[in-house]
């Protein structure tokens, strides 16, 4: 099952996604198509339960499709078009049999994008002081509020979105999470700018009095964050994974390069300063996947892992961040110019360091876990 998945995820990435990438990052978009095409193949569903359509997959069979699609070295790209990995979980955990039935199937194909609404204009990692609200009128909830960074924000046909339905003081109590269709009267969006990830659709999302059927409501009032945190764990961990596949991108772009460029009278991979950076970037990468392997052989096994996944997510982002400086570095000045792996894997390490959860919220996460606060 694994080596037939990695076979299939790789004709996609070679034959209709790598060849176009630098296009579509100057562009700051990618067809919509290409949610159609992922979702033939089945890669949509994958990991997702048989009776809602989906295709039922373990963590590591989640870690190939991941590490063949880091093949295209534009986590910009796979934020996107996977952005339902983020926005489709708390449908399935908290969604009526009729919810699920009427919204999965067209995720799952691809004719219909899933997006998770959480961080707000005024707090971010916070998740249980956020201020947007819904409140009920009869059949409805009426939802007022903001939300921003939200990727395919832009695009989405359906928002999962955590809102406060408890009093200001109730924190994590107060939450609930709905489902919106991203054509509710009131919804408006504008588009962000950022410093990677530029084909990725990253909007701020507006909801003046927006009126959401009470059947829309995912999982029991004020009883969301439990749901959202659920969700939380995975995305660190597909983060983690990207991570440390896109820095492993860094490292053969760097590799061929050495190999190929001359500089007095010889490859620079001969010069010893080359050929420790590439080892030391080999290292860390070789570091990084062992840990993704035992995290992912636990969670298959039944664990959460939770201190485990936070601490993972940063160590990888480090790996990224690491690897694509010395990338750069290697390539000299072509490290400098678009169109290289180097040069777009580095302007998005950052994102890395900061989505999911800040380095140092999760560091701290981590500890409480750990009962060591």
């Amino acid at each position: 099952m694994e080596e037939a998945l990695r076979a299939t995820v790789r004709r996609f990435v070679e034959q209709e996604l790598r060849p176009h990438v630098n296009d579509w990052e100057e562009a700051g978009t990618f067809p919509r198509a290409l949610y159609q095409q992922a979702g033939a193949l089945g890669l949509l569903a994958l990991g997702f339960p048989e009776a809602d359509g989906g295709i039922p997959a373990s963590y590591r069979q989640l870690q190939v499709l991941n590490e063949e699609l880091c093949r295209t070295a534009c986590g910009g790209l796979l934020a996107s078009l996977f952005s339902h990995r983020i926005g489709t979980p708390p449908i399935v955990h908290g969604g009526s049999a009729e919810l699920r039935a009427r919204v999965l199937p067209g995720i799952f194909s691809g004719a219909t994008i899933s997006a998770l609404a959480v961080t707000e204009p005024g707090g971010g990692s916070d998740v249980a002081s956020l201020a947007a609200t819904a409140e009920r009128d009869g059949d409805h909830y009426i939802v007022n509020g903001s939300k921003t960074f939200i990727t395919s924000g832009m695009r989405a046909d359906w928002i999962t979105l955590a809102v406060r339905t408890g009093g200001q003081g109730s924190g994590a109590a107060g939450v609930s999470v709905l489902l919106v269709p991203g054509d509710t009267p009131g919804l408006t969006r504008a588009p962000l700018k950022k410093m990677g990830w530029w084909c990725s659709d990253t909007a701020e999302l507006h909801f003046d009095h927006c009126r959401v059927p009470a059947a829309n409501l995912l999982g029991a009032e004020n009883a969301g964050f439990t749901l959202l945190m659920r969700n939380f764990n995975d995305e660190r961990l597909m983060l983690a994974m990207h991570a440390c596949y896109l820095a492993q991108a860094c490292l053969d772009e760097a590799l061929q390069w050495a190999q190929q460029r001359k500089t007095f009278g010889k490859a620079l991979v001969q010069h010893q300063a080359v050929r420790h950076k590439l080892v030391g970037m080999a290292t860390r990468i070789e570091a990084t996947r062992a840990f993704i392997d035992s995290v992912v052989a636990r969670m298959d096994a039944g664990g959460q892992d939770v201190a485990q996944v936070c601490m993972l997510k940063n160590f990888a982002a480090q790996t990224m961040q690491a690897c694509a400086g010395e990338a750069v570095q290697i390539l000299g000045g072509m490290g400098f110019m678009r169109g290289t792996v180097a040069e777009r894997v580095y302007r998005d390490a950052k994102v890395y360091m900061i989505g999911g959860g800040a380095e140092e919220i999760l560091n701290d996460l981590a500890a409480r876990q750990l009962g060591w606060s």
